[in-house]
């Protein structure tokens, strides 16, 4: 990769190639579990290089604000939440979610409220996520809705983990099939899980199955409406006929991904918050959802010790607090636990923002590849003035993952008929190439 096109790929700020296309789609900014109860302490978050302030008014509604009052710029995140509006310290000056001004004590002249409005933004809270659009108001597109949304309240869990890492290693990571029976080996590896007499780890058992002890997946792809799809197909030892195990894994943009598992859907989000520093959102949903939250942070490794008010803390003060003795008694491969932990560690192990002329890519990188590939295409419509890739798709509940045993005599795309149908690649293609 050419420098300049790392840096077109990784910076969002205001002004960035970047930054201006993410800001054409709809972000999720926080979960609503973050606003607990009206009039509950405001949120101060990043997005896309900007800070806002988000609350719940006394009716329930949420705000997305600039965090600065629009009066003397003294943070409002640190302000009154009452009586429908929240309220800056400074000057006492209170806005509804909507930037209305409701009071200005220093300056009780009503003209003045009536004429001007602080910068608010769109919101619609779905789910358990609170989503914003913060781009130019002639380009907001509708509000896209996915699959998590159409499930009960009790089939469904919500995490939100922020990582000092730019969002293109998190989520190139999550493109990456083959690292999963290799960073995760303890959970998906079954060569390694149970060799020596080892039992399972106990969490994520349903990743061990024989195909996965294939460390080299074929990887074909195919460019779809929503950014691609790929098929990661794994020949379990001594294989001799032509059916195989299929993954299959919708990557869509501007940053998300579905991973399938035995009895639910995982539904990735990697928002940036600026060029060092990433929200993931995870949802898991599916109608045979079993796990609660706290089986969920085990599975993932979101203990106390790494994440706390949803930010994953490991540092190199402590050497990312790795446990070196339990690899070498081979009681893990990586030193560390669970999912999400080992897939935070590598991106943060990269560092903040990374260099991609330093790697080398080889065939089992083509996802990655593809990725990177229907980015720029994306940044090149919207300057061309054309909408970015998928972003006027508003019904996305037809994407799905799937890991199933299948005959690959039989084009693998008709696991997942629902892509082509709702997501024909042509749509895209021809957008890109007119």
């Amino acid at each position: 990769m050419k420098q300049e096109e790392n840096e077109r790929l990784t910076r969002v700020g205001k002004g960035t190639p970047m930054g201006e296309m993410m800001r054409r789609y709809w972000h999720p900014i926080c979960t609503s579990a973050e606003l607990p109860e009206p009039d509950c302490d405001p949120l101060r978050t990043r997005l896309l290089g900007d800070d806002f302030v988000v609350f719940r008014d006394t009716a329930g509604k949420v705000g997305v604000l600039h965090e600065l009052c629009m009066h003397r710029c003294a943070s409002l995140a640190i302000g009154r939440v009452e009586e429908g509006g929240i309220r800056c310290l400074y000057h006492g000056w209170k806005f509804a979610v909507d930037g209305t001004i409701m009071e200005t004590p220093n300056h009780p002249d009503p003209k003045f409220a009536q004429r001007m409005k602080a910068p608010a933004f769109p919101v619609v809270e779905s789910a358990g996520l609170v989503w914003t659009y913060i781009g130019p108001k002639e380009h907001q597109p509708p509000f896209r809705r996915f699959a998590f949304e159409d499930v009960p309240d009790a089939n469904r869990i919500v995490l939100r983990i922020n990582v000092s890492a730019n969002f293109l290693q998190l989520w190139e990571g999550g493109a990456d099939t083959s690292h999963v029976t290799l960073l995760h080996s303890n959970y998906a590896r079954p060569d390694w899980a149970l060799s020596n007499g080892k039992k399972g780890a106990g969490v994520a058992e349903d990743l061990l199955v024989a195909a996965f002890n294939d460390t080299a997946p074929k990887l074909d792809i195919e460019n779809t409406g929503f950014g691609f799809h790929y098929a990661g197909i794994r020949s379990e030892p001594g294989e001799t006929s032509t059916r195989r195990n299929v993954r299959v894994v919708p990557i869509f943009l501007p940053y998300g991904r579905i991973i399938p598992f035995r009895d639910f859907s995982t539904f990735v989000f990697e928002v940036p918050q600026d060029d060092e520093h990433t929200s993931t959102y995870m949802i898991d949903a599916g109608p045979n959802m079993k796990m609660d939250l706290a089986e969920r942070r085990k599975r993932s490794g979101l203990s106390d010790a790494f994440y706390r008010n949803n930010n994953f803390i490991a540092s190199w003060d402590d050497r990312l607090a790795q446990d070196r003795e339990s690899m070498r008694s081979r009681e893990s491969w990586t030193g560390f636990h669970g999912i999400s932990q080992e897939d935070a560690i590598i991106s943060l192990s990269m560092g903040p923002r990374l260099d991609r002329t330093l790697e080398h890519l080889v065939p089992a990188d083509a996802a990655v590849a593809r990725l990177r590939r229907r980015l720029l295409d994306s940044l090149r419509l919207v300057e061309e003035g054309k909408p970015p890739l998928a972003v006027l798709h508003e019904d996305m509940t037809q994407m799905r993952a799937c890991d199933t045993d299948w005959d690959i005599t039989r084009p693998w795309q008709e696991i997942t008929p629902e892509h082509r149908q709702h997501f024909p690649a042509e749509d895209a293609e021809t957008a890109v190439n007119r």
